[in-house]
Order: C-alpha cells, then structure tokens, then sequence
C-alpha cells in the first residue's frame, strides 16, 4: 500500500480527511489516555456506604460501628472502632498520598493501591503503605464531633 505524502496537494477525487492510519493511532491515544484516568481514581468519587463529606463536623450517628466517615475538605477520617468510641486520623495514605476511600469492617481502605490500615490505631493492616495513618485532634461535644 503506498500513502500520499501530506505535503502534496490531494489528487482530484480523493476523499479529504485524515486517513485510516491517523484516526486508528489517534483512537488509541484517546483509549490509554481514558483507561490511565480511570485507573488514578478520583478523591471525590462516592466512597462506600457513608461516603464523603465536607465541613468540619460529622454526628456521632453518621459513623457506624465498626465503619467511618471520610471528610475530605479536612483530609481526616472518623471511626467507631467500638461502640462509643471515636478515633480521627489523616486521610492521606502514607504510601503515595492518596486520601483513603472508605471504612468498613474495622479497615481504613486507600483506592489507589489498596492499602488498608486499623480503625481502631490507624497501623497498617495490609497493602503498601510504610507507616501508619496518623492520629488527628478532635473535640467530642455530646453528638458532634469537631475536627480541630
């Protein structure tokens, strides 16, 4: 198959465009560029049966026993461990800084690569990461929780 040079004006009759060449690569170009996308995630994506939340104040009553409450504008995450009890820790995964996605089941899960750390002390309970969640201050004030 021989191809025109594209410098050259096109012969009288042939169709004007970009040629079976160009609109395949270009094609697959845009396909990698949307699969890569979708496989960084998003921080803002929903994020399990809770979700996230923005703001500083979470009701003790939105955080399930045994389950947390990301709030993203804060980069902390709420648990209950156990029943009445509350922790807070950062929400940036200490392996590559992604902001962890959901609680559930006592597990602190981070999308990007998997990572799970304790609800309880935030230590690494699986995946990659180095080191712990660290712990974040909050005050507790009847059924709200303020993150400080």
């Amino acid at each position: 198959m021989t191809e025109l040079d594209p410098t050259l004006p096109a012969p009288a009759g042939a169709p004007s465009g970009p040629t079976r060449r160009q609109v395949l690569v270009t094609g697959g170009a845009v396909a990698a560029v949307v699969a890569v996308t979708a496989a960084c995630g998003s921080s803002g994506s929903p994020t399990g049966p809770v979700g996230n939340v923005g703001g500083n104040t979470v009701s003790t009553g939105d955080i399930p026993v045994g389950g947390g409450l990301v709030l993203e504008a804060k980069q902390v995450v709420v648990t209950q461990p156990t029943e009445g009890t509350f922790k807070a820790f950062t929400a940036v995964c200490t392996h590559e800084g992604c902001i962890v996605s959901s609680v559930a089941d006592g597990t602190i899960t981070c999308p990007c690569h998997m990572g799970q750390f304790s609800a309880a002390d935030g230590s690494v309970t699986g995946g990659p990461p180095p080191a712990p969640l660290a712990e974040a201050k909050f005050e507790l004030s009847g059924s709200t929780i303020t993150i400080v």
